[in-house]
């Protein structure tokens, strides 16, 4: 997978976990949740993971010499944050509606449905 997912530096893998998937990570899912937190669209996740990810792109270049203008490694990185921050957006969302509107929705797993009567 090196030169596909990460360069093909002799750290490559290890910065890719520890500087994408964990880092980037990280912030993709706090991101999500406080877009959520503020009740603004999903739309607007791909917009603040275009930052993130070029901060992440940037810590990769910055610390470890990979390249700044890689179009690979930065579609790999966004694609990464976009899912992470999803998923975080979508545990945020499901729990706000179930605690807010306890009366009428539960929770189930990353989604909401409305309660039966009874």
């Amino acid at each position: 997978m090196a030169g596909i997912l990460y360069a093909a530096t002799p750290y490559g893998l290890f910065t890719f976990i520890v500087l994408t998937v964990i880092l980037g990570g990280a912030g993709s899912w706090a991101a999500g949740r406080a877009l959520a937190q503020t009740w603004r669209s999903m739309a607007m996740i791909a917009v603040y993971m275009l930052f993130l990810t070029a901060g992440v792109r940037f810590l990769h270049y910055a610390l470890y010499g990979e390249p700044l203008l890689s179009l690979q490694f930065f579609l790999v990185a966004y694609v990464w944050c976009l899912i992470v921050a999803a998923l975080g957006y979508r545990a945020m969302r499901a729990r706000q509606m179930a605690t807010q509107y306890s009366w009428a929705y539960e929770r189930v797993g990353l989604n909401w449905r409305a309660k039966t009567g009874g």
